[in-house]
C-alpha cells in the first residue's frame, strides 16, 4: 500500500519574512528536492525551502483533504511555525 503525505515549508524571504507552502506528496525527499531546484510549484520557484511538518496518510484523498486544512487554516499553519521555531530555537524568525 502507498504512504502519501501532507507536509508544509518554510522559506525566508530577502526581507527576512517567512512564507509558507503546503502540498501533498507520495515522496517527501523528492518534492522538496523538487521544489528547491525550482521544479515543484510555480510559487515555490528561486527560494530555499525547509521542510517544517509532515503527516503521513494511508490514502491520497486524506492527504489532500488535510492539505486543504494546511492552506485555508493559517491560524494552524502560524501553530506549526511557532514549534517548528521553538524546536529550532528561534532560528527560522531571528534576523
Amino acid at each position: 500500500m502507498k504512504t502519501f503525505y501532507t507536509y508544509l515549508l518554510i522559506a525566508r524571504l530577502s526581507s527576512g519574512k517567512n512564507i509558507s507552502y503546503a502540498g501533498y506528496t507520495n515522496n517527501i525527499k523528492k518534492r522538496l528536492i523538487l521544489h528547491n531546484t525550482s521544479r515543484g510549484a510555480k510559487f515555490t520557484k528561486g527560494r530555499e525551502w525547509f521542510l517544517i511538518y509532515k503527516k503521513k496518510f494511508k490514502s491520497s484523498s486524506l492527504a489532500m483533504k488535510h492539505e486543504h486544512l494546511l492552506k485555508k487554516n493559517r491560524i494552524f499553519r502560524k501553530k506549526i511555525l511557532k514549534k517548528a521555531d521553538e524546536y529550532n530555537h528561534g532560528l527560522l524568525t531571528n534576523n
